[in-house]
């Protein structure tokens, strides 16, 4: 196998900035044997982990995660831990009645093992909060797009609450929002928050050694042992040897020789507001704490929080396809200024508020919404592509992994199904043209929304 080439993380990400610094876990240095050896330390890895040493608290356990935890997409995202349908694909996040019940019960399972793991580990209540979340809507369109996505739900028998214009200001401080829907199934969290303090957890309570700024710079067939086929995961200054690989890496999947020319990196940008004086967060009144999700797929994902950090506000827009999985500079400035022109037309009234930290994060997605999971080689099993629902559906993954790869019975994740595996996709040039053309004009489309 060539070297494995590391992806680039633009910017600086606000859920981690505004953290106080913790003790890293050290560098491999050493040349060590594992029973389990985790490559990746999101979502799905630290799951992975955490189940792995319920099922056997004797086995030896290794995580090797390429940067600081926190750093990369797991830290990234806008950290909505959505239990309801939410296809990306789709206008109004909606798929198949079958498909999402069965989505719906496995995301469910996922939020229970976190709040369980968050309760274990008794992490700040900020990491983790079962509040729900509202779908918002600015444009007639994206009210319609809420008015069937309700239509879904009472197919689906879920529960849910139709907000109007009063009640979103009431909540947001904003008058822009016609309407929204509430769902109260979701966990808001503070992703770098939550997945420091799970690894933290995993780490100090178990038998889980955890190596950070630790890249796997090569994974290589080692030989047989005990009848078990042998790997050796090299990185720049030791390695590990195990007949037991999870392989949580999202789309870096394919630069292991996995799943290529299935996947699709997407880049996802984010602003977050410097900290809010008392005379702003007056002004701005609403509730201290809220998440709201577009009602049109590509517009913009808003979050108020406070606590640890501060009073601050965050908004997502902006996607890019970047099979490269770097993004440019160029791009980067065009979503920062898109943030601040969402920014500014939502709350006006904050006109002196600028961002502290822009960044974009990653997300996997196939072609036909499905994992790329599955053992993909003798002892290599594969826990990756979320689909842009990496909070839940990485946790998810993540335990579904570790109970395969030690051949459990007992599944937290009972109503998981083995999917089929993610189609094919076009030529490179091709992809990229199409996906990035059709993510403008939807962009644009989506107009008020975004």
């Amino acid at each position: 196998m060539n070297q494995i080439k590391l992806p680039k993380n633009p910017g600086d990400t606000g859920w981690k900035e505004i953290l106080p610094k913790r003790k890293v876990n050290s560098k491999l240095s050493d040349h060590i044997n594992a029973d389990y050896l985790i490559i990746g330390g999101g979502f799905a890895g630290l799951s992975a982990a955490r189940r792995l040493n319920q099922i056997d608290n004797k086995a030896k356990i290794a995580l090797l995660e390429a940067c600081e935890i926190a750093e990369g997409p797991a830290g990234r995202n806008s950290g909505f831990m959505i239990d309801l349908p939410h296809n990306l694909a789709s206008d109004d996040y909606v798929g198949s009645l079958d498909k999402d019940r069965e989505q719906t019960l496995i995301n469910r399972s996922a939020i229970e093992f976190a709040k369980s793991a968050s309760e274990e580990y008794e992490m700040p209540p900020e990491a983790i909060q079962l509040v729900g979340k509202t779908n918002a809507a600015a444009t007639p369109k994206g009210m319609n797009f809420n008015t069937e996505y309700a239509k879904h739900l009472d197919k689906t028998s879920e529960s849910y609450k139709m907000l109007d214009s009063k009640e979103m200001k009431d909540l947001t401080g904003t008058d822009y929002y016609l309407n929204g829907l509430w769902t109260p199934g979701t966990a808001m969290l503070q992703p770098a928050l939550y997945i420091q303090s799970l690894a933290d957890g995993v780490s100090s309570n178990s038998n889980v050694t955890i190596y950070e700024n630790s890249p796997v710079i090569s994974l290589e067939e080692e030989g047989m042992h005990d009848g078990q086929k042998v790997w050796k995961a090299k990185t720049s200054l030791g390695s590990i040897t195990s007949p037991k690989i999870i392989l949580a890496v999202n789309g870096i999947v394919e630069r292991f020789g996995y799943f290529q020319n299935r996947l699709m990196t997407i880049f996802t940008y984010s602003s977050l507001t410097r900290e809010l004086t008392n005379d702003e967060t007056n002004t701005l009144g609403g509730s201290s704490q809220w998440g709201l999700t577009s009602a049109d797929a590509m517009g913009s994902s808003v979050r108020r929080i406070s606590g640890m950090g501060g009073n601050r506000i965050l908004i997502r827009n902006r996607w890019s396809y970047n099979p490269s999985m770097e993004a440019s500079d160029s791009f980067m400035n065009s979503a920062a200024n898109s943030h601040n022109e969402s920014f500014k037309a939502r709350f006006p009234m904050l006109d002196k508020v600028s961002m502290d930290y822009s960044w974009g994060g990653r997300l996997c997605l196939s072609l036909n919404n499905v994992f790329a999971q599955g053992e993909v080689d003798e002892g290599i099993y594969s826990a990756c592509c979320q689909n842009g629902l990496g909070t839940a559906k990485g946790t998810a993954i993540g335990i579904v992994t570790a109970e395969k790869i030690t051949g459990t019975i007992n599944s937290l994740i009972p109503d998981f199904v083995d999917e089929e595996a993610p189609k094919k996709l076009m030529p490179k040039p091709f992809m990229w043209f199409g996906v990035n053309s059709y993510m403008r004009w939807k962009e644009l489309i989506a107009g008020k929304e975004k």
